[in-house]
């Protein structure tokens, strides 16, 4: 089984389309067998078919992944507004997502759940707490369940989230580190924001991005190795830091096929 140094390589179910033959063709090629696994098809569309299908899969997967349909990306600010758990009016229903997606983790013996839970604003103390709380309460539901929470990095810089997860300081709680967020959102270095959160990160996204040159607007994502995150330099922090998880490729932009194949052939080129 191919690895990237000592970490097993995985694949974002959702960087293709959650299609499973596609899945098995790419995994077959490059000899792996970890998949990040996208559960909205499960929690969200309620298709209890999805989870029988997962299982029949020779699969190992690496985590899980919510995200929740309120969700706008179309820009930053768009983003800001409906972004994971923050906005009031979508709380109950999201919550009862994430609970869902709890237990089909549980069900499918994984350690890991990842999500986006929404711009942290540390400008307005009473936004700040209820998020906490919000945050508190989802940790408290995955452990119960032996699930650990783990909450994706870009939407805010590594000093922010790492009050933040120190306020917390929830043992159910964790990163699952992207690089190119951090460069897509605009906020900061990301592999000086992978040692100031090196003791959070359980899970590694392998992404590539270039920095916008327009305050307020998106950076664009690009193939592994052909933008700003500095690959070598990366993967050389993960090894620093003792990083021991998985590294997970995820590609999102329009050129998704070509992505994936790029970034598995950069990845098990490198053996530290």
């Amino acid at each position: 089984m191919n690895k990237c140094y000592i970490w097993p390589i995985s694949l974002c179910s959702w960087s293709l389309r959650n299609d499973f033959e596609k899945i098995n063709a790419v995994m077959k090629s490059y000899e792996f067998q970890h998949v990040h696994l996208d559960l909205r098809p499960a929690c969200v569309e309620k298709s209890a078919e999805y989870v029988q299908k997962v299982l029949k899969q020779n699969w190992i997967i690496s985590a899980t992944m919510i995200g929740f349909p309120q969700e706008d990306y179309s820009t930053l600010e768009t983003i800001r507004q409906t972004g994971g758990i923050v906005p009031d009016e979508y709380w109950e229903q999201n919550h009862q997502f994430f609970v869902n997606a709890v237990d089909v983790t549980k069900t499918l013996n994984v350690k890991y759940l990842t999500t986006h839970i929404g711009f942290i604003d540390h400008s307005c103390p009473a936004n700040y707490q209820k998020l906490l709380g919000r945050v508190k309460s989802m940790a408290d539901r995955a452990s119960q369940k032996q699930v650990i929470l783990l909450m994706e990095t870009g939407q805010e810089s590594a000093e922010d989230l790492a009050q933040f997860l120190c306020d917390l300081d929830h043992p159910a709680i964790g990163i699952n580190f992207d690089p190119a967020n951090m460069i897509l959102y605009d906020k900061g270095n990301p592999c000086l924001s992978l040692k100031k959160l090196a003791p959070w990160v359980k899970h590694v996204h392998i992404k590539d991005a270039i920095f916008t040159r327009t305050p307020g607007l998106w950076g664009k994502e690009v193939a592994w190795g052909k933008g700003q995150v500095g690959t070598m330099a990366f993967l050389q922090k993960l090894k620093e830091i003792h990083y021991d998880g998985a590294v997970a490729v995820e590609c999102e932009a329009d050129s998704y096929i070509e992505d994936v194949s790029i970034a598995m052939e950069n990845l098990i080129k490198f053996q530290g």
